[in-house]
């Protein structure tokens, strides 16, 4: 989510939009933006209950000229709402709802918070469900709006292919079936080891590659997953770690597979039909607003071992398909997940805003 911020500032600097990013001191976002050259203003805490983060937002607010401020993440409001009050500000204030929640938020302490939206956005339709659930915003204040990436960064005609192959040694006539998420229960790890168990009785020619690493807490459970692994035989899975060359390794692959149980939408599974590969995820959540059955690839029973092994095994069964299904979501991509396209209509949107058109 923090980088996702950064693309998108990026695109808007690009159409010279002049952003500035207020974040937390010493985060991922703070260090990655600063090294981009983008002005950066930093509190040290992001808690619900921050008077230090309020003020210093309220001095940044009365000392700069600001039209809009659109955050990424509605715990963010609680620190937002009460320095716009404090600076006598009226600009618009936008969020964008990454994650879902189960906690209503329909007290009087949230009503007021979110009174003072402009607007909301969602990144799927599970997510505006739960918004209209759980928020007192209007339906109409809520706006569906998918994370977008880069199609021009996820180009399979720019990928190094054979050099990723090489390097893991993965030979020319091999089938590299692969996943890439973060080590966290709930991405579906065992799910695809399970499956990776179940076609190597049937297949001699295929590899298996998990990208990722544990997140801080997380290494338990990244060691329990190795450990399967060995445990279930598997010597044909490879673990790379955590890459920045997402684009280069997910075009050494030639199936990819997107197992996790809930996903408010899913990244890396459109970088994947970006790098023009078939897919094969769990009918869950976010993913069944990015994957058209049976056309961009296909989606399995989630959580159900045998279906994800049998999609796997239609795909490894016919080149055609893949080949078919990786240019149909490329294509989609590009016409629904481009962030050049967002971009434009997001400007738009901020445009409205400003001139009270929304």
């Amino acid at each position: 989510m923090e980088m996702y911020t950064l693309t998108s500032v990026k695109q808007l600097l690009l159409n010279n939009i002049e952003v500035e990013i207020l974040c937390i001191k010493g985060s991922t976002l703070d260090n990655e933006a600063k090294l981009s050259s983008i002005i950066t203003h930093s509190i040290s805490s992001d808690s619900y209950f921050n008077p230090t983060g309020i003020f210093r937002i309220m001095q940044i607010l009365n000392k700069e000229n600001f039209d809009l401020i659109h955050t990424q993440a509605s715990r963010d409001l609680w620190l937002l709402v009460p320095a716009l009050k404090l600076a006598g500000s009226k600009i618009p204030l936008v969020f964008t709802k990454q994650v879902g929640s189960f906690v209503v938020k329909r007290d009087l302490l949230h009503k007021i918070i979110y009174k003072r939206v402009s607007l909301a956005f969602a990144i799927s339709e599970v997510i505006k469900k739960n918004m209209i659930d759980t928020t007192p915003l209007l339906p109409e204040k809520i706006r569906l709006l998918y994370n977008c990436i880069d199609i021009n960064k996820f180009n399979p005609a720019n990928a190094r292919r054979m050099e990723i192959r090489n390097e893991f040694s993965v030979d020319k006539s091999d089938l590299l079936i692969g996943m890439m998420a973060r080590f966290s229960p709930g991405k579906g790890h065992e799910e695809f080891l399970g499956a990776a168990k179940m076609l190597k009785d049937t297949y001699n020619n295929l590899k298996f590659m998990i990208v990722g690493k544990a997140s801080y807490g997380e290494e338990d459970y990244e060691r329990e997953i190795k450990d399967l692994a060995a445990k279930s035989g598997l010597t044909n899975v490879i673990f790379t770690g955590f890459r920045k060359d997402t684009s280069d390794v997910l075009s050494a692959m030639d199936i990819f597979v997107f197992p996790s149980h809930a996903e408010a939408f899913g990244i890396a599974l459109i970088e994947a039909m970006a790098m023009e590969l078939p897919t094969v995820s769990a009918n869950a959540d976010g993913v069944l607003d990015i994957t058209v059955d049976g056309e961009t690839g296909y989606l399995f029973e989630n959580k159900n071992v045998h279906d994800l092994c049998d999609k796997i095994s239609r795909l490894i069964k016919s080149g055609g398909d893949r080949a078919k299904f990786g240019i149909a979501g490329r294509n989609r991509v590009m016409d629904k997940f481009n962030i050049e396209k967002q971009t434009a209509e997001i400007i738009e949107i901020y445009s409205s805003l400003i001139s009270k058109e929304i």
